[in-house]
Formats: structure tokens, sequence, C-alpha cells
């Protein structure tokens, strides 16, 4: 940093990490493996009761858990040593996953073997996302949270593809079986790659809270500092522009198309993301800050347009756009994770995820209750309108939080 002006990372700097290389590894293993895991549970599911209407809820629990544990468990991430949680919450998916892939396994016991899968991630990736701005500094951070991103919608893009195959291959125990090795392999890199060190503590000799006590502090740090408030409020606009996930095969549908159609335009959000996660690193640190309302509100304008129902080709071309300006994201979590004091990142990170998750499938639902009394062009673009409202009303609580005053006199984020 030069003269109070943070200065932009690169790339080789990042991957420069041994710390960081050993995350990167161990989230991309995570990430592939939970693709191939959903896409055998699907067809175990499937296989055994032929319900298309068992098979959905099967595969909405890898999601729904995160919305109940994620504020409950994430504080382990602050209680003990972050590189043991993510190793022991690592070993605890292996076996898990081990235990979904035994054949005539009752279909009751594996969801529920599901929900136990799904419990022991939340710990893993708030001990994960609070290790990484020690691992990274400054700018770092952002560049390596864009990598991990990146990867992320990749496995959106390709993933689903990628499981079928694997799971035509080599079964769908094998497909489970191979999960739990990435989780094995996962904890192996991080024991040897990650440093060990100290629970995070509060700065003082003060005993520490009871678990609920620091729960609750979690949620009152958030609601009552009006950056990580607008930051949260910023992040939580995602649940108007990620309606197109749910809405994509009945637009398609209204438009004249079929399930090719459909996989285009589910493509198009998270292709869109990748590029506009490149492109926002290549900004200064103080440009994204300054552009994190103006680019939600992006993000909806495309849906806005869907009230005109264009053909696909101009539907992949703006939903693409949605998801580019989507990648706001990048600097909003990265600013959150930053601004949150080390003994609470675990926490805090959980209570943000939850409201971002929340607010997605809340959306969805949302639009999905909108198509069914109306038309899918419509939901969407009713969707698109009211999230460009949000977007704008955000966008000026994060204006007022920046400005300088008593509360963010001394405070890191840009």
């Amino acid at each position: 940093m030069e003269g109070g002006v943070i200065e932009r990372a690169r790339w080789r700097d990042v991957f420069g990490h041994a710390e960081f290389r050993a995350l990167f590894v161990a989230g991309v293993l995570s990430v592939a493996g939970d693709q191939f895991a959903r896409v055998a549970l699907a067809v175990l599911v499937f296989d055994r009761t032929e319900s298309a209407g068992l098979t959905a809820l099967t595969y909405a629990l890898t999601y729904i858990p995160d919305l109940l544990f994620g504020p409950l468990l994430a504080g382990f991430a602050d209680r003990f040593p972050r590189r043991a949680v993510m190793i022991l919450t690592d070993l605890a998916r292996a076996v898990l996953v081990a235990a979904m892939a035994i054949e005539g396994l009752p279909l009751l016991v594996v969801i529920v073997l599901l929900l136990g899968l799904q419990a022991f991630g939340s710990p893993f990736n708030a001990a994960r996302a609070a290790t990484l701005p020690a691992v990274l500094p400054g700018d770092h951070y952002v560049l390596g949270k864009a990598a991990n991103d990146m990867v992320v919608q990749f496995s959106q893009v390709l993933g689903f593809g990628a499981g079928g195959a694997i799971v035509v291959a080599v079964g769908t125990s094998g497909g489970l079986l191979l999960d739990a090795a990435t989780f094995l392999l996962s904890a192996a890199l991080i024991a040897a790659g990650v440093r060990g060190r100290p629970a995070p503590t509060n700065g003082t000799d003060a005993p520490r809270r009871s678990y609920f006590a620091d729960l609750s502090a979690g949620l009152s740090l958030v609601a009552r500092t009006p950056k990580l408030r607008a930051l949260v409020i910023l992040a939580t606009i995602a649940g108007f522009y990620v309606t197109v996930e749910g809405l994509a095969v009945p637009y398609a549908h209204e438009i004249g198309q079929g399930p090719t159609a459909a996989g285009l335009l589910l493509a198009a959000s998270p292709a869109g993301a990748v590029v506009g996660m490149w492109l926002i690193t290549l900004w200064p640190p103080e440009r994204r800050m300054r552009l994190l309302g103006p680019l939600a509100a992006l993000a909806c304008v495309p849906l806005a347009l869907c009230f005109l129902t264009p053909g696909l080709v101009p539907t992949v071309a703006l939903w693409a756009i949605s998801g580019m300006a989507s990648a706001y994201h990048l600097p909003t979590s990265a600013a959150f994770v930053q601004a949150v004091p080390d003994s609470q990142r675990g926490q805090a990170f959980g209570v943000a995820s939850t409201a971002l998750k929340g607010s997605q499938g809340l959306g969805i639902l949302l639009a999905g209750v909108i198509a069914d009394g109306s038309s899918p062009s419509f939901a969407l673009g009713a969707m698109g309108t009211l999230g460009l409202g949000a977007a704008l009303a955000a966008g000026a609580a994060w204006s007022r939080a920046r400005r300088p005053g008593p509360e963010t006199a001394g405070t890191s984020l840009a």
C-alpha cells in the first residue's frame, strides 16, 4: 500500500502462497465431489421410487439444511482451531458419504445421512472462509476468493454433465465413494499444507462466552454495524435475479423451445459470472467498492426486460449480462469477511451465508408462485423490476455507510 491506496494484487502473487494452494485444491475437490454426489443421489432416489417429486425433494435437501445449520454451527470455527475444524469435518463427511453408498440402505437413512453431511459442511465452510484472510493479506484475499468462486461457477456449468458420465461409468455407489475420496484428499491437503493456528480470541483474557451468547453476538455485530448490514443487504439482492434458475425450463417452453434451450439458459448466468469475476479483479479495489450498488442494479435489469419475451439468443445474452454483473458478490463478500474481527469471522460468515441462501430460496419460491398465476416471462420481469428497486435502495445504504464518520473512522474497509 502506498499513500493510503491499496495496490491491486496479481494472480501469481496469490498462488505464490503455499497455504492458499492447499486450501484452493481442497475446495476444488470438495465442490467436484459434491456435484458427483448430487447426481448420484438423484439417480439413486429415482431408481428406487420412480418419483420425480421425491427426487426433487432429495436434491433440494442438499441446499435447505444450510439455512438451519449455517448460523448454528458456523460458530465452531471461532471456538476451535480452524485447521482442526476443517480436517475433522472433512473426515466426518467422508464417513457419511461412504455410508450412503451401502447397497440396499433404507431411503430414510440415506436422507438422514444427507442432512448430517450438509450439517458438517457449515463449520467447514466457515472455518475455510475465516482462514483465507489470515493466509492472504489485503487485495490478495480478493483474488484468492475470485479463484475459488470461479471454480464454483465452472462446476455449475460443467459439473452436472461430468457427474452424469461418472455415475454411468461407476454406478451410484461408485459416485458416492468417489465423493468420499474427495473429502479424504481435502483433509490430507489441509493437514499437510495449512499451518496450525490457535483458536481465535477477542484480544482479552476474559473467559469465552457460552456458544449461544457468541451466536447472539455475531447476529448483533452484523445488525448494528452499518457497513456489514449494507453488505449483507446487497448480497441478498441475489434473491431476485437467481430466479432464472428456477424458471429456465418453463421459460424455454413459453418461447417455444425445449430442454436443450433450457440447458443453455441455465448455463448463461454462471458463465457470465465467471467472466464478470475475472473482469472485476482487473479493477482497482476502490472502484470495486464504489460500484457495488450499480452492479447489483445491473444484475436485475436484464430480468426486467423479460417482460418483452425475447427469443432464445437475446435471452441467453441478457442472462449472461446479469451473471456478469452478479460478480459484485466477490468484492462484497470479501469486504464483509475482512471487516469482521477475526474472533467472530466464522459466526458472521454463517449469518451472511444464511441470509444469502434464504433470499435465494424465497426468491425462487415467490417467482414460482407469480409464474403459476401469470407466465414465466411476467414472473421474471416482475422479479427483475422489484430487484432493481431493492438494489438501488441497498446501493444508497452502502454509499451512506462508506461515508467517513465516527463509526467508520479507522476501519480498514475501502
